[in-house]
């Protein structure tokens, strides 16, 4: 194992979360803008049938839910700043950790950053009419204002995040409960059979779990946080399940209010359903009330990756494996604070020149690469550390992690086969981390051995 190249005695990180606050995180990160435009792909990719696509949305989130349930024993086992990447690099060593680290803050934790702040502009013209040039500074503006909230402490940074999680969703609840309730172009008792059968019915469905997979993906950014965390043994585990459990409230009961508002073939043929359901049913001014969630829904979602994402290059750098600086805790914050700087200024960089798009686009199911190898730590560790005693254990093991990493790998799987080109540059990228790795870990052994 590493030995960590910061003093004990510099500052350190406080456990001031509660469960409270990581439910938030767990909420407040997943729902980015995948709600309000998901559904429509989900119910084409199964041919409309209800049934199905109501399945998809629920098997989604089981899955998720199988490995949030796996990352709690992990999380209970080794509360530490980092989260994902204290589990790989402790059981397959610092490289892998590294990589994962590397990719997080160039590509995928920031320019899921840069991607959400932009959609922030973009939706913020619903409002305000805003040239190219306004609209990027105003997603400049958004991460400045984000990275300040989170650098002058946690606390209130969880605050923040936690009301503007909540108004997402009473806001998403209520446009459930409005949408089936006033929807009158589907009735639910009735038979809707698939327009699609055999393989392609299997494919279809296959494709539409990836979507549905994404539009979870995020709830692993909470894992980050665990040093943080006040009583992480009892909190994650439930956290990561009353989390589980709402998101999988919200999604579906969202999908079939758009379904009652237009029936499942104008959800299908719609790439901005949520507007189109809600214009549908209360009238065109409506759809400044969708514009309005999608916005607090985007903020919130960018807000909660600023406050997580620093933590791994923060324990990376302690590591003595990332830009040594970085590991510092301001003395009357008690925030990573340089790394959350590093980390918002790059993620600006990416949504004022748009290379957010080209990296993402390559780089983002890479990410499940990681999720798996975190996920298979739980062996690792049971394997090596039998006795060590464990505050929370996943149900179902050794079924419930082998699920979640089998349904990872057929994600990756899936993207590899039908997308070679785009997952060997994605690859690329990844790689372009080792001159670094090397660089770092021999200046951090020339320092030890000086």
């Amino acid at each position: 194992m590493l030995q960590q190249v910061v003093s004990r005695s510099q500052p350190q990180l406080h456990r001031i979360l509660g469960m409270r606050d990581l439910i938030f995180l767990v909420v407040g990160t997943v729902i980015g803008s995948g709600i309000f435009l998901v559904p429509g792909t989900v119910l084409r990719s199964v041919g409309n049938s209800v049934s199905l696509a109501t399945l998809v949305w629920l098997a989604g989130g089981l899955l998720s839910l199988l490995g949030a349930l796996t990352y709690g024993e992990l999380t209970a086992l080794k509360p530490q700043a980092g989260g994902l990447y204290v589990f790989i690099r402790d059981c397959f060593g610092p490289l892998p950790a590294f990589l994962f680290g590397w990719t997080l803050f160039f590509v995928i934790s920031t320019g899921s950053i840069a991607t959400l702040v932009v959609a922030f502009g973009n939706y913020l013209t619903e409002f305000v009419p805003l040239n190219t040039f306004a609209t990027k500074l105003v997603s400049v503006l958004v991460i400045l204002i984000s990275c300040t909230v989170n650098v002058r402490g946690t606390r209130g940074s969880a605050d923040l995040q936690n009301i503007a999680t909540t108004l997402k969703v009473v806001a998403i609840a209520v446009m459930a409960a409005a949408l089936l309730y006033f929807g009158k172009q589907f009735s639910f008792g009735s038979s809707e059979p698939s327009q699609i059968a055999g393989s392609s019915l299997a494919s279809g469905f296959g494709v539409a779990m990836i979507a549905v997979l994404w539009a979870y993906e995020g709830w692993q950014y909470v894992t980050y946080s665990a040093g943080e965390t006040v009583d992480p043994q009892r909190t994650f585990p439930r956290a990561f399940l009353i989390g589980s459990a709402i998101l999988m409230g919200l999604y579906v009961s969202s999908s079939l209010g758009y379904i009652a508002a237009l029936g499942p073939r104008s959800v299908a043929a719609s790439n901005r359903v949520a507007a189109t359901a809600v214009s549908a049913i209360v009238g065109p001014v409506a759809a400044k009330i969708v514009a309005a969630a999608i916005l607090i829904s985007m903020f919130s979602a960018a807000h909660s990756i600023v406050l997580t994402a620093p933590r791994v290059y923060y324990a990376m750098a302690k590591d003595g494996l990332f830009f040594e600086r970085l590991a510092h805790v301001h003395p009357r914050f008690g925030t990573p604070a340089l790394a959350i700087v590093a980390g918002s200024i790059w993620s600006a960089v990416l949504a004022l020149t748009g290379t957010f798009e080209q990296l993402l686009t390559y780089v983002v199911f890479i990410g499940w690469i990681f999720y798996a190898l975190a996920a298979a730590s739980v062996f690792a560790y049971r394997r090596r550390q039998p006795d060590l005693i464990r505050p929370y254990r996943v149900p179902g093991y050794p079924v419930t992690p082998l699920l979640f990493i089998l349904a990872a790998a057929v994600l990756v799987a899936n993207t590899i086969i039908t997308q070679p080109a785009r997952s060997a540059l994605g690859l690329g990228i990844v790689l372009v981390g080792l001159p670094a790795y090397f660089l770092w870990s021999r200046n951090r052994k020339e320092r030890y051995e000086g």
